[in-house]
């Protein structure tokens, strides 16, 4: 064998590791992204599973805020149907952070309700599980950018590509919820 034989073999080897190292980092960074997903739709079910509680236990108290106790129940409905794409759930998720807010702004109205230990034990782990999503959230949206940066960036891109991966959004905060809470409009609507 050659020189140029034996340098062509290892130069072609060498290639063919780049290029399985490559499509190995990809498919760990899809995976990990799936991972991550998880995590947060796990806080998210936990959420899932309180909203009723909280519902009733506000009920019991607040008759006229009928409506938005309806709709929180509606949200969480959807959220737990199974039926809705990653996308999706997010997107449900910035409904029911928006509403459960508002059920929170609403219970300053009764102050028999915010001394009854039952709500304030409810309160209390509603504020643990959505520090969760917060930080379930964060780890998700480093994750998405890690896959976007890995599928993006050449030479990368192109293997991506031939595998179809597409680039993912990262969780942002509904505009909403950048704005300073003003109670008389949650009270005026």
């Amino acid at each position: 064998m050659t020189t140029t034989g034996i340098i062509l073999i290892v130069g072609g080897a060498l290639i063919i590791l780049i290029l399985i190292s490559m499509y190995n980092g990809l498919i760990r960074r899809r995976n990990e992204v799936d991972n991550a997903f998880g995590g947060m739709d796990v806080q998210l079910k936990k959420r899932y599973d309180l909203i009723p509680n909280l519902v009733a236990t506000v009920k019991q108290y607040a008759n006229h805020e009928k409506s938005l106790l309806e709709n929180i129940t509606e949200l969480r409905a959807k959220a737990t149907s199974g039926k809705l794409s990653n996308d999706e759930k997010v997107a449900l998720d910035n409904q029911i952070s928006q509403g459960v807010k508002g059920i929170m702004v609403a219970v300053e109205n009764y102050p028999d309700l915010k001394a009854s230990e039952n709500f304030i034990n409810l309160q209390r782990t509603m504020n643990e599980v959505e520090s969760q999503i917060s930080a379930a959230r964060r780890t998700y949206n480093a994750v998405i950018t890690d896959y976007n940066n890995g599928i993006q960036t050449f030479p990368h891109s192109i293997i991506a590509s031939t595998m179809h991966l597409q680039r993912k959004e990262v969780f942002m905060i509904i505009e909403a919820e950048r704005q300073n809470v003003t109670v008389n409009n949650l009270f005026n609507n």
